[in-house]
């Protein structure tokens, strides 16, 4: 059976700030999915990270399909109006555009998708993040799919071993999408060259060379190059297949022990460790940590069974304790060096504005 898994993730408003949504708006907004989502979807599952929503769909009507992401559009819009009722902060910040245009790319809501046929058993994860940027998958979607250093099944598994197909994509390049394949092993230190810069080359999409089944899916959305300004960090989602011809479930969660340095934090302009949390988890330090969740899901016919929430394990306790005490030391710093964002990465414009009034009043001597 062909399936679409869609998932569409966006920030309408939250509690306190950049907090978590309120229960009234999460209601809300399943209320209107389940009444308008009758004989679209087969399945679905509301999930939130942070302050952020995301709407987990599965269908047969394949990607960027307009009445699924109409449906999508819709429910965020009727969780902004209880957001504006109740008061919450950032009420549809991330509803970019007046009027939802066939597909909701480029509007501002986070969008990763994958068409496959469904396998006998189909378990895949959803990653949601919060407080950082599309690049925050790169290294650990490297070590997954390409180091077996972190994936003994890439040297056990004949499977695996054949490899995998990136699609890398420069969110830089804004005219049109600027997409590079690459191949690991063959291309390994040209991948890593890319996906190094979190700000400018992301994965949009992985591959088994083995079978030619999509993997990953990645959302790519810059929420500043649409808006033209700083509106709220990009907050990416991924879709991970695992088993057989993929990484094991434990190969694609291993990564984010390292709690490693990705863009974001206290207004979208600071570095700062990535914390796995629970679905009970909210953002507290210095509007952060960056974050992430995952959730487990198998899938037959398209239905969804309850998800596991992967980062709810005791082990994932002692590794953000470590994040923790990465946060810190990094916040120690302040505004100086790595700790904040150089120029031109800065989300907010304050600090930009200020450098073009100095700029004027340097001496050449």
């Amino acid at each position: 059976m062909d399936i679409t898994l869609s998932v569409l993730k966006a920030d309408i408003g939250s509690i306190g700030g950049h907090i978590t949504p309120s229960e009234s708006l999460l209601s809300r907004v399943e209320s209107y999915v389940q009444n308008e989502g009758s004989g679209l979807l087969i399945d679905y599952h509301i999930a939130h990270t942070g302050d952020d929503i995301a709407l987990l769909m599965t269908h047969t009507k394949g990607e960027n399909n307009e009445g699924v992401h109409q449906l999508a559009w819709d429910a965020f819009q009727e969780g902004t109006k209880t957001a504006k009722e109740q008061g919450l902060y950032g009420a549809g910040q991330d509803l970019l555009k007046d009027a939802f245009s066939g597909n909701v790319k480029g509007m501002g809501p986070a969008v990763a998708e994958i068409e496959c046929e469904e396998r006998p058993s189909e378990p895949f994860v959803l990653f949601m993040a919060d407080k950082t940027e599309p690049g925050a998958y790169n290294l650990p979607l490297y070590l997954t799919f390409a180091d077996p250093m972190n994936t003994p099944g890439l040297i056990l598994s004949p499977n695996l071993g054949k490899g995998f197909k990136f699609e890398i994509l420069d969110i830089e390049h804004t005219e049109a999408d600027r997409v590079i394949e690459l191949k690991a092993p063959e291309d390994l230190y040209d991948i890593a060259a890319l996906l190094r810069d979190n700000g400018r080359f992301v994965v949009q999409s992985i591959y088994s060379v083995n079978s030619g089944e999509q993997a990953v899916a990645c959302s790519t959305t810059r929420l500043n190059k649409i808006a033209g300004k700083y509106v709220g960090k990009d907050d990416p989602v991924a879709l991970v297949r695992t088993q057989k011809n993929f990484p094991a479930t434990g190969e694609v969660l291993a990564p984010y022990r390292i709690g490693h340095y990705v863009a974001g934090f206290m207004r979208g302009s600071h570095n700062g460790p990535l914390m796995p949390i629970s679905q009970r988890d909210t953002v507290s330090f210095f509007d952060g940590p960056p974050i992430v969740s995952a959730l487990a899901f198998s899938v037959k016919e398209g239905k969804l069974t309850e998800p596991v929430d992967v980062f709810d394990n005791t082990f994932w306790d002692e590794v953000r304790t470590k994040v923790s005490r990465k946060a810190q030391e990094m916040r120690e710093q302040g505004f100086s060096g790595p700790a904040m964002l150089n120029y031109s990465e800065l989300e907010y414009g304050g600090i930009t504005e200020r450098m073009e009034k100095l700029d004027d009043e340097f001496r050449i001597e």
